[in-house]
């Protein structure tokens, strides 16, 4: 189980002073009541803190598109399996709030895990089509739990907006059939990712890689807008690909995948040069820590041949 949400007298004058914030149900709603009853739409940005300007920027784009917006701190169990980060996972509740602050975020919540998941909780929400393959097949758990934990945020803040990073991008995917398949009434609007200044997307478990790993993590978005641009110039992709994955493995202790995607549904692409909108994605370990990025490819018929 995560560490339950504690704080001292002092922490909890410090947070107070920085955000609005609720630990329970009953609190959120309250307050978000009181926006609808002012007239006022509700935005709606998920995370499990440890904020970065990846996270601040999701914020920002809710607040652009909505009058008010919830952000939530909850390191969501159901998403870790045995032996991974679950209890070493960054938690920085008081420096997440100054950033929240300055991003106009307008309330946290912070529930616990007994509030998300109270005795005798026994309910799992599973996605198929983009839910299947690439981050399903290294970690089967993970989108059962994320989509749970979404579906029970949702109900609880009742956003009209959510806001969700294509970092994750088969995550905002299967967020949307999420939305689709069960009629959730909230708008899913995509935050493009932000880099480092080396080109790394940022995440929140960048912090765990050492100096040589974080200069070796700067080549992942390197070689995919290598394969990208092969793609785009109309090269088959089943090449393109062997010679990434062959880079990315003389780089990276491991390589999860490397691959094209349909862009829309993440469906498998067929032989020969990109003719649809696609979308690379790629999960690469350094020592204990897994990074993850994607890039959008245009179909080779509609690119810029310069």
């Amino acid at each position: 189980m995560s560490k339950p949400i504690s704080f001292s007298l002092v922490e909890t004058a410090m947070l107070t002073q920085q955000i609005p914030h609720a630990t329970t149900v009953s609190a959120l709603r309250t307050r978000v009541r009181t926006w609808r009853e002012e007239g006022l739409s509700v935005g709606f940005v998920p995370t499990m803190g440890a904020l970065h300007d990846g996270h601040l920027s999701l914020v920002r784009l809710a607040k652009a598109h909505t009058d008010r917006v919830v952000a939530s701190i909850f390191v969501n169990p159901k998403q870790f399996a045995a032996g991974e980060d679950l209890d070493t996972y960054p938690r920085t509740v008081i420096d997440d709030a100054e950033k929240l602050a300055t991003a106009k975020c307008d309330l946290i919540f912070l529930p616990d895990n007994a509030t998300m998941y109270p005795e005798e909780f026994d309910t799992s929400v599973r996605i198929g089509g983009p839910g299947q393959g690439l981050e399903a097949s290294e970690r089967p758990h993970f989108f059962h739990g994320v989509a749970t934990v979404v579906a029970k945020l949702f109900n609880q803040v009742r956003p009209d907006v959510a806001v969700f990073g294509e970092k994750d991008y088969q995550q905002l995917l299967v967020i949307k059939k999420l939305v689709k398949d069960l009629d959730f009434p909230v708008d899913i609007i995509p935050g493009e990712i932000v880099r480092e200044a080396d080109g790394l997307a940022m995440s929140s478990r960048n912090a765990y890689l050492d100096a040589d790993q974080r200069q070796r993590a700067g080549e992942l978005n390197k070689i995919l807008q290598r394969f990208r641009d092969r793609l785009e110039a109309g090269e088959a992709h089943g090449s393109a690909q062997t010679d990434a994955l062959e880079e990315a493995r003389r780089i990276f202790d491991a390589v999860d995948y490397l691959e094209a995607r349909h862009a829309s549904n993440l469906a498998l692409m067929t032989a020969g040069p990109i003719n649809a909108p696609a979308r690379l994605l790629a999960a690469v370990r350094l020592g204990e820590t897994r990074l993850l990025d994607n890039f959008a490819v245009a179909a080779a018929s509609s690119a810029d041949k310069g």
